[in-house]
């Protein structure tokens, strides 16, 4: 045979379906993905998120529903969010043992006991002025935030969480969530630490689905997006502290930043396909300009293969009814 013609031809792997299935590299699961909801208390219908097509805050009395729902789809993970009714300075009703945190995580495992409720910790859903913790002087205090952290993570574990996962970017969190869950008796109690999470402009759908009325930003305490070596360094330090589980968010603009983490730890690592990433598919898929269904596989792909074992996607749903197409 002529030099002009290859002797390697990768294509020969590619030419049936079963081939390429075959020799595909990287597989995402329903069991991979953790669904992202939001509960509203005080509502009695669903409340459309107008900047996340497809995204509901649902009814605190549809919880039950919803949760068996999820459950017999496929889904076998759910990230918590509360939108609150009773806010104050300090988001205290995050740490009543009847308030919504806890009633949220009880609900979860009193109708499907098996599926795996990750709490998210924070403050902005329940303080009056959205930032994430105590704020003094247009500043928030790191060492008494973590202190209530750990208070809401206690309430949080009490009714039934099996992952804390701090959202609240201050210094020190997951050890001091670590300590008070210990004092408790919560030594089974896991945490997932949102161990990089940047400062990003792909969070702004969040607001409206969650209902925040955050006065400035959270710069200053969240990562500069343009830091990569700060990125790998808070995810070390939450590994140290006794996070179980780390993350990255958001994941789709920071998959580089993944692979990095990936490579500096053997924990487990979660990366949060977040609203601004799901917001962009979904509206250029109603525009015509692209095929949601092949997006949604190519993003969840790049994600796990750039090392990220769980996905934390709002897509997740979507999939467990219809598959990866």
């Amino acid at each position: 045979m002529s030099n002009v013609f290859p002797f390697t031809r990768l294509r020969r792997r590619r030419r049936s379906d079963a081939l390429r299935i075959m020799f595909q590299e990287t597989d995402v699961r329903v069991s991979d993905l953790v669904f992202p909801i939001f509960v509203e208390e005080n509502i009695s219908d669903y409340v459309q998120v107008s900047t996340m097509p497809g995204v509901v805050r649902i009814p605190e009395s549809r919880l039950a529903f919803e949760i068996e729902r999820f459950a017999k789809a496929g889904i076998k993970s759910v990230m918590t969010f509360g939108i609150s009714h009773h806010m104050d300075e300090t988001g205290s009703d995050t740490w009543n043992e009847n308030g919504l945190v806890a009633r949220i995580a009880r609900i979860c495992k009193d109708t499907v006991r098996d599926i795996v409720v990750i709490s998210d910790t924070c403050f902005c859903e329940y303080t009056t002025h959205g930032h994430c913790g105590v704020l003094y002087d247009h500043y928030i205090d790191n060492d008494t935030t973590i202190v209530n952290l750990g208070r809401q993570a206690v309430v949080a574990a009490h009714a039934g969480a099996d992952f804390i996962a701090p959202s609240a970017a201050m210094d020190g969190q997951v050890q001091a969530i670590r300590a008070a869950l210990d004092v408790a008796g919560y030594h089974e109690t896991a945490i997932m630490a949102y161990s990089t999470k940047f400062a990003s402009a792909f969070y702004s759908p969040f607001r409206a689905a969650s209902g925040t009325t955050l006065k400035g930003n959270r710069n200053t305490y969240q990562i500069d997006p343009m830091n990569r070596r700060e990125a790998i360094h808070e995810s070390l330090l939450d590994q140290q502290e006794g996070a179980d589980a780390l993350m990255v968010k958001p994941a789709g603009a920071f998959l580089d930043t993944i692979r990095d983490i990936r490579e500096a730890t053997y924990l487990p690592l979660a990366a949060y396909q977040v609203s601004g990433e799901y917001a962009m598919i979904k509206f250029a898929a109603a525009a015509g300009a692209i095929n949601e269904y092949q997006i949604v596989r190519e993003t969840l792909g790049a994600i796990k293969r750039a090392g990220a074992d769980i996905i934390i996607s709002y897509f997740a749903m979507d999939i467990a009814e219809q598959g990866f197409y």
